[in-house]
């Protein structure tokens, strides 16, 4: 009897057991399906810049220097009693005071476009697109970290040269120097010795790539400067529309009409530029000349809808689509509604789903440690100016509480765009297979032997042109630091040859740095993008 009393005890405990985990698993199933739900909405708008994430907070203050290291220096404004006021790179000095002299206009600031001596006027006015962009977005994070006035500062320095380089209303200086005599010295910038012949796009010889890239930039930067100095913000708004009436009056490419071009900034066309132009004064104006440009039959035969393309210096369309999706996610209910405008947005969501790694149309062109891949020269432009793209859109979706962004059937969130941003400047910090940082002057292994005539020179080397050669050919790292500069990048192997004679992987840019600032600017707090530029 004793035994079965303890059965009958034991069964009960069980029933009971089961009873309750039925209950719990209930509750629990409950509660994930409402949270499941729940995921499918929006996510909080985040609010102001919040903690700063370090990592990124010095990775930004690092990059920004390399704008200080082009700086063509100009001893009018930048010496007090012969010392360069604020120079915060020891290793330079003046340099360029003559440019442009010879044809009776001041050329004497801008940057100088990689590890030469040129002034090229194309990529550097995207440059100063780019910068203005990631100030205008982002200039509340940078502000956090103490990086909005050297951004302004460098913006500014571009411009003034910009301004200047537009002599007449359809003249555009467009270079400084001559590249092929140039790159057949080796020597300091400061001490640079060959003739710096300028080259200009006209009614002749026209540019429309150009004349509407630096529309672009002066456009932008006349938003940046709006509150601070509208004076200078007017001044960089004339020459915008003036430069956009010219470029669209006398279409033409650069490369045709100028085809010494060719060797270094090839145009593959000018429609972009157009297209990006009249999206910038858009939105510097408000005048619907330009979002009727965009929108109408211009748009349907330059935009090239529905197909995603790479963001770079020489194609600006996928820059064009995020920023007039902009104004789909923000516009007034006339504008957003706008067929054309949701064209852009969808071209955009195209460009978004090939770069999410899960995406059912993202692109196989990558690494094995994940990084975009397209160009074996400067590797790292594409994919920076990628991830830049992503966070712009992911801040838009998570400003105007867009849940999700839907990818051939498949959803994914403004998270996941993020987390993309994040992997590839990750990548580009040292979190790779080399566990090496491409940023120079970030983390431990950085490269050393960056192909840069003023960085791997002496700063009390005295060279001509040609016997500079052999700090080009010297096994010794640089002796001045790069600060700053983002070099080429690795191949699609995830090699990495150190070599300073190696230009296709160890060059910097100036446009590659802009593109990089505007990523490390979205990652350095909490983000969220405004609604208005004006």
């Amino acid at each position: 009897m004793e035994e079965k009393s303890k059965s009958k005890g034991i069964c009960g405990w069980l029933i009971a057991l089961v009873v309750l985990a039925v209950v719990v698993f209930a509750v629990v199933y409950t509660i994930k399906k409402k949270n499941s739900h729940d995921s499918s909405g929006p996510a909080p708008v985040p609010g102001p810049p919040g903690a700063v994430e370090k990592k990124y907070s010095d990775a930004l203050k690092t990059a920004m220097q390399f704008f200080d290291v082009q700086k063509c220096e100009d001893v009018i404004v930048a010496v007090v009693a012969g010392k360069l006021v604020d120079n915060q790179i020891p290793w330079r000095g003046d340099s360029g005071l003559k440019d442009g002299s010879e044809e009776g206009v001041d050329l004497s600031k801008g940057m100088y476009d990689a590890g030469d001596h040129m002034k090229f006027g194309f990529p550097m006015a995207f440059t100063a697109t780019v910068l203005s962009w990631a100030i205008l977005e982002y200039g509340d994070q940078m502000q956090a970290v103490g990086q909005l006035k050297p951004a302004q500062e460098s913006l500014k320095w571009i411009t003034d040269y910009l301004i200047n380089a537009h002599d007449d209303d359809n003249v555009l200086y467009i270079q400084v120097g001559d590249p092929e005599k140039d790159h057949k010295c080796w020597d300091r910038p400061e001490t640079m010795t060959a003739k710096r012949p300028l080259t200009q796009i006209n009614t002749s010889f026209p540019g429309t790539e150009v004349a509407a890239e630096t529309a672009a930039a002066m456009a932008s930067a006349s938003l940046v400067f709006k509150t601070t100095d509208s004076t200078y913000s007017s001044t960089l708004l004339k020459h915008a529309k003036q430069l956009f009436t010219f470029a669209d009056k006398y279409k033409g490419s650069y490369s045709v009409s100028i085809p010494q071009v060719q060797d270094y900034y090839n145009s593959t066309g000018y429609e972009d530029e157009l297209l990006w132009a009249a999206g910038w004064l858009y939105h510097a104006t408000q005048d619907k000349s330009y979002f009727q440009y965009v929108t109408g039959d211009n748009g349907k035969a330059f935009a090239n809808w529905g197909n995603p393309t790479w963001f770079s210096w020489d194609n600006k369309l996928a820059g064009t689509q995020v920023l007039l999706s902009r104004l789909s996610f923000f516009g007034s209910k006339d504008t957003s509604s706008n067929s054309g405008l949701q064209m852009y947005r969808k071209t955009a969501e195209a460009v978004m789903c090939g770069l999410l790694p899960k995406s059912p149309t993202a692109t196989k062109s990558r690494t094995r440690g994940g990084l975009i891949w397209v160009s074996e020269w400067n590797t790292l432009q594409h994919p920076v100016a990628s991830a830049f793209l992503a966070a712009l859109y992911s801040d838009y979706m998570l400003t105007s509480q867009t849940a999700e962004l839907s990818c051939d059937g498949r959803s994914f969130r403004p998270s996941d765009l993020r987390n993309f941003a994040e992997n590839q400047a990750d990548y580009v910090l040292g979190k790779n297979p080399l566990k090496r940082s491409f940023l120079v002057g970030y983390g431990e292994n950085f490269p050393k032997f960056v192909h840069h005539r003023g960085a791997s020179i002496p700063a009390d080397a005295t060279t001509g042109c040609l016997d500079g050669f052999k700090w080009l050919k010297s096994t010794d790292p640089n002796p001045n630091v790069a600060v700053g500069a983002l070099v080429g990048g690795p191949f699609l192997n995830e090699t990495y040859i150190n070599d300073r004679n190696n230009s296709m992987q160890t060059e910097p840019s100036t446009y590659n740095s802009a593109v990089l600032v505007g990523l490390l600017s979205s990652l350095v707090t909490t983000s969220s993008a405004v609604k208005s530029f004006t």
